[in-house]
């Protein structure tokens, strides 16, 4: 759920980027925004003691490798 969370909340950001510019509301963007936020906090409310920085390349990395590997 982080690996999918950070994907979205990281993808929406161009999305809404490009709204703005484009002057539309940013809706599509904004529920993409939530969905990844939720997530994100759904996998790290899970986690006792919760996620350090150095520990999210690894996060990642087993996401990554469980399914290409």
């Amino acid at each position: 759920m982080f690996v999918v969370g950070t994907v979205l909340a990281a993808l929406s950001i161009p999305s809404i980027l490009s709204a703005y510019s484009d002057s539309r509301p940013p809706r599509a963007a904004a529920v993409i925004l939530m969905i990844g936020g939720t997530l994100l906090v759904v996998a790290l409310s899970q986690k006792p003691g919760g996620v350090t920085i150095s520990e999210i390349p690894n996060i990642f990395l087993r996401v990554f490798a469980r399914y290409l590997g």
